[in-house]
């Protein structure tokens, strides 16, 4: 197991370099930074020159990444175009977001992995039906209808909730912008348990469970569930970064301060800097999540093992 991680993380390096080095260029070609910068009115050549200086951006374009790259390794992410530091930005960001996607999985597993053994069970029965409907209707509204509706719905004409997430963001006030966002992805994963359930149910190793007597609660949750759980885990560990990164929408509606709303920011006044490096921490998210998710397979199913 030592020897597989160790071997995962050196892995992992090449693959950090080259994503931060497609979004440095992506970032880089999107337009002039120094046009969002000087506002709709056009910087004169001395400012724009002396802007460039100052922000590193009159050197060749291999040369800014090095210099970015070899000041991430210091744990410094650049400055933003109003001075501000990208660090103290994540800083207030990103507890706001983690809470978010905590929330958002919290609704996956509970009521995805829930609802998904429940019609596996009961594959072809009315409330099987009943399910794949609801999920397909919410896999087809598009997110940002959802949020919408559930704010003038619980927020304005119903009064339940509060239209706009306040500055803390506390756990209470993310429930329903929480829900928005692992909406989709809810019904995903529904989806998917529900198939990996009804397949594994006809498995050998479940039949051979129950000639053996054993109590129908514990052949679905220690056999079955446990090794149908490999495909879901698999999609909720790379969703996790997704979450975190497709935020956008439901950020904005609700008025929530995170990586989502950054990003928005940063795009929109073409501040490159921010937008790396949020973009950065990221990828990271997301090598880690699929990491962690590896190592969880061997847990759910005795049969895998790391050399």
């Amino acid at each position: 197991m030592g020897r597989y991680v160790t071997r995962r993380l050196l892995q992992m390096i090449p693959v950090f370099i080259g994503s931060t080095l497609l979004i440095f260029l992506m970032v880089n070609v999107m337009g002039d930074p120094i046009a969002g910068l000087c506002g709709e009115r056009a910087c004169d050549p001395a400012t724009a020159a002396q802007l460039k200086r100052e922000f590193g951006l009159d050197k060749p374009l291999w040369q800014q990444y090095a210099t970015y790259m070899g000041n991430l390794f210091t744990g410094d992410f650049g400055t933003a175009f109003n001075g501000q530091k990208v660090t103290e930005l994540m800083g207030t960001a990103f507890p706001v977001t983690i809470r978010l996607t905590i929330v958002a999985i919290l609704f996956e597993i509970v009521i995805g992995v829930t609802l998904g053994v429940l019609t596996g069970l009961r594959r072809g029965r009315p409330v099987d039906t009943g399910v794949l409907l609801g999920t397909l209707v919410v896999i087809s509204v598009p997110t940002f209808v959802t949020g919408l509706l559930l704010q003038l719905l619980l927020g304005v004409q119903w009064g339940w909730i509060r239209p706009s997430v306040s500055a803390y963001a506390t756990f209470g006030e993310l429930i329903v912008p929480g829900l928005v966002l692992a909406s989709v992805s809810l019904a995903y994963v529904t989806r998917l348990t529900r198939t990996s359930i009804a397949e594994n149910k006809r498995a050998d190793y479940v039949r051979t469970a129950i000639a053996k007597g054993l109590p129908r609660h514990r052949v679905v949750v220690r056999h079955l569930l446990r090794n149908s759980l490999i495909p879901v885990v698999t999609f909720i560990g790379a969703d996790i970064g997704a979450l975190m990164g497709g935020a956008i929408v439901t950020e904005r509606i609700f008025n929530i301060h995170g990586v989502g709303f950054q990003l928005y920011q940063g795009i929109l006044r073409q501040n490159t800097q921010t937008v790396v490096g949020f973009v950065t921490v990221l990828v990271l998210v997301f090598l880690v999540a699929n990491l962690l998710v590896d190592l969880l397979y061997a847990v759910l199913d005795p049969r895998i093992r790391y050399a």
